[in-house]
């Protein structure tokens, strides 16, 4: 039976999307603490009120619900299941949401590993990035046990101002893989269009204010997000493929945006994220 009022959160991860997300939370009241790899995040962490824990396991064994924010599928399995992992901690009652955008192949995998231990598990991935974290306006797709993720919404709404419930475990991660697959595709083909113009003699200002009132506006393009790094894009897009080669769905225009994504950041000079990094 899960827990029907949530007053204790967890955070593994205190980031750049965990570390606001856990301040929100003690700003709305909830008793937070948090724990990353780096002696600095959790330092930074307690100066809004966040206590550090020294493992996963201490902080979810402390939480209602424990949010894991890491990077990669990796990562998460290990915050979850190595030494010192949150489920060492994790009682029977508490609900553990993975709030890292993963394969939802992955997602299911750990529901599996969870099995019946009486920990409810949900996937609760973000869209709307860093600057949304720091204002509390993230977006939230849910997947896992209704009534598990009824008893967190109010704990998600301190940094969510979207809190959407899509289904069964997995489905949050299907929601948020498929808004990353709109996302750079929108991004690839705004800087390829802008490109073209400007080498036509058409200043980008001028042309994305009109865009963005026409046919071909969109929120990448209103919001010049692509200007900004993107660390996850291809990260993103293998996740896409890899889960469409799973259940045979041919999708070619993924293939290009992944690639397109790729030369984009290989001109800026930007590399790939390391797990664990």
């Amino acid at each position: 039976m899960t827990a029907t009022k949530i007053e204790r959160v967890g955070l593994i991860g205190l980031g750049k999307m965990g570390l606001p997300m856990g301040r929100h939370l003690a700003a709305k009241g909830f008793k937070v603490a948090g724990y990353d790899l780096r002696d600095s995040a959790r330092a930074e962490a307690a100066k809004h009120g966040i206590a550090a824990g020294d493992s996963p396991a201490r902080v979810a064994a402390a939480s209602d619900l424990t949010i894991v924010v890491v990077g990669f599928d990796s990562d998460v399995e290990t915050a979850m299941f190595g030494k010192g992992g949150v489920m060492e901690g994790a009682k029977k009652g508490s609900v553990v949401a993975v709030a890292s955008t993963i394969a939802p192949s992955t997602m299911r995998e750990i529901g599996e590993r969870i099995g019946k231990s009486g920990v409810a598990l949900l996937d609760a991935p973000l869209c709307r990035g860093e600057g949304a974290a720091e204002a509390g306006t993230l977006l939230l797709m849910g997947g896992g046990d209704e009534a598990a993720f009824e008893a967190c919404r109010p704990a998600f709404a301190a940094f969510a101002d979207s809190v959407h419930y899509l289904g069964p475990l997995g489905a949050g991660q299907v929601g948020k893989m498929v808004n990353n697959l709109i996302l750079w595709a929108c991004i690839s083909a705004n800087t390829e269009a802008l490109g073209l113009a400007g080498r036509l003699g058409v200043a980008e200002g001028p042309l994305r204010a009109a865009l963005c009132d026409s046919s071909a506006g969109n929120w990448a393009l209103e919001t010049q997000v692509y200007r900004l790094p993107m660390p996850w894009a291809e990260k993103d897009m293998t996740i896409v493929l890899k889960e469409a080669d799973a259940v045979r769905v041919s999708l070619p225009l993924s293939g290009v945006v992944k690639e397109v994504i790729k030369g984009i950041k290989i001109a800026r000079g930007e590399g790939m994220p390391k797990s664990g990094g």
